[in-house]
């Protein structure tokens, strides 16, 4: 109807059970049509336009490009998004508060002044096949206890600080069955995450060449990266892979027979301090190619290595503390299987009250041999007693042998649930 801008429409269920008729009528949803480029005179010219006939359940499908910052306060259950199949721009950001059951699809956000996709105090927020580049803050935030879930694929890139940024135990999930997520050359870190927040993705994700780390932790916060979905990497990112600080956690799982890779990140491929830990599981982490040591674990934390990782081609002969892993300040690292070779230094170094437990790993042209320890760290392994010459340089506190350890795998996602999102989603936005 010319002029008219709020199409509504009632959809009723019937379904018969036996000689039973049931009715299953459906709340009264709407779809409102936004046309940023002007052609349709019947259409909202803007999303903004659009939003006070918007209410529980509605539905926003967009074309053209829309300049303008998009603000969705204490909405429930809104999609917002291109037609299905198709591509909308907001050059300008999307922010979503104090809401929850949100729904963006096929949306490239560009040039926000603040977060390009920014979810404050909010939950349930999807993000299904959008970008937001070229920000001047942050292209993907989650903050004050909000969860957002990025479905199918996108991207998070040349944001002017990180890439992805959650605090306030907020929570960021990454599924791409569909295609990659690319968090690159961003002005600050990929990932950052403080204040116990967590951030996983399912594998089929890349982040690279950051001004600052790979990933950031604080505060207690979590890192869980897999190959379940595609390959997973984070490298050349210019201050290191990763810095995990203050009791956080990173876990990198390579399984389906993908290994991961972290390489070529400045200094240091994974950098685990106060109190934190670190573990490189299943399948195989390939960690190569940093100036200084792979993996550096420093001040009371830890690294597990289970599985056939490979810490390779580390360090610099410049560097008297290069080395494939090097331990620090009461730290400890536990390795089963795997490689170490290559690296300018010893494959492993221990200093200051650190120790490592390692068997069935293969060590091969590491400069400085096997291990090297000061006179406070110490060894157990299976290989033989110190001895100089073989490159063993560590002491062995008692003979009764390495700790038993198995890892399980984790479950595989069960990707129904979002499908079904995306799939209800399809069936609304879908041009007949």
């Amino acid at each position: 109807m010319k002029h008219s801008k709020l199409r509504a429409f009632v959809v009723s269920a019937i379904c018969q059970v036996g000689f039973a008729v049931l009715l299953f009528p459906l709340a009264l949803h709407a779809q409102l049509y936004v046309d940023c480029s002007g052609t349709d005179p019947s259409a909202y010219p803007s999303i903004s336009a659009a939003l006070p006939d918007v209410g529980d359940g509605s539905t926003i499908i967009v074309t053209g490009t829309c300049n303008e910052f998009v603000t969705l306060w204490n909405v429930k259950g809104i999609n917002l998004g291109a037609a299905w199949g198709q591509r909308a721009s907001i050059n300008g950001g999307i922010a979503i508060w104090d809401s929850k059951y949100v729904y963006l699809y096929g949306l490239d956000i560009a040039n926000s002044p603040a977060d390009g996709i920014g979810a404050y105090h909010s939950t349930s927020v999807y993000v299904d096949t959008c970008t937001s580049n070229g920000n001047a803050v942050v292209g993907l935030a989650a903050r004050y206890m909000s969860d957002v879930t990025v479905l199918n694929m996108g991207s998070f890139d040349y944001n002017s600080a990180h890439g992805i940024y959650l605090d306030g135990s907020s929570s960021i999930l990454l599924l791409p069955w569909g295609g990659p997520v690319d968090i690159s050359n961003n002005g600050a870190s990929g990932v950052y995450a403080g204040t116990g927040g967590y951030f996983g993705s399912w594998g089929n994700t890349t982040i690279a060449g950051s001004a600052g780390w790979g990933v950031e932790l604080y505060g207690a916060s979590r890192f869980n990266i897999g190959t379940f979905l595609g390959p997973s990497a984070i490298e050349g990112n210019s201050s290191g892979g990763a810095s995990i600080l203050e009791g956080s956690e990173f876990s990198f799982w390579a399984v389906s027979g993908l290994q991961g890779v972290i390489r070529g990140n400045g200094p240091t491929g994974v950098s685990v301090g106060l109190g934190s830990q670190a573990t490189f599981a299943l399948d195989g982490v390939q960690i190569s190619d940093h100036t200084s040591a792979g993996v550096d674990v420093f001040a009371n934390s830890q690294a597990n290595f289970s599985g056939p990782n490979s810490v390779f081609r580390n360090g610099r002969l410049s560097d008297p503390r290069s080395a494939g892993i090097r331990l620090d300040g009461n730290s400890q690292a536990l390795l089963r299987g795997g490689d170490v070779s290559r690296n300018s230094g010893p494959g492993i170094l221990a200093l200051v009250n650190s120790s490592v437990d390692f068997t069935g790993v293969t060590f091969s042209g590491d400069t400085g041999g096997i291990i090297s320890c000061d006179s406070s760290a110490s060894m157990i392994s299976d290989i033989a007693q110190p001895n100089p010459a073989s490159g063993v340089r560590c002491k062995t506190p008692h003979a009764l042998g390495n700790r038993n350890f198995t890892r399980k795998p984790p479950a595989p996602p069960d990707l129904t649930p979002y499908k079904a999102l995306q799939s209800k989603y399809k069936k609304i936005a879908t041009k007949h």
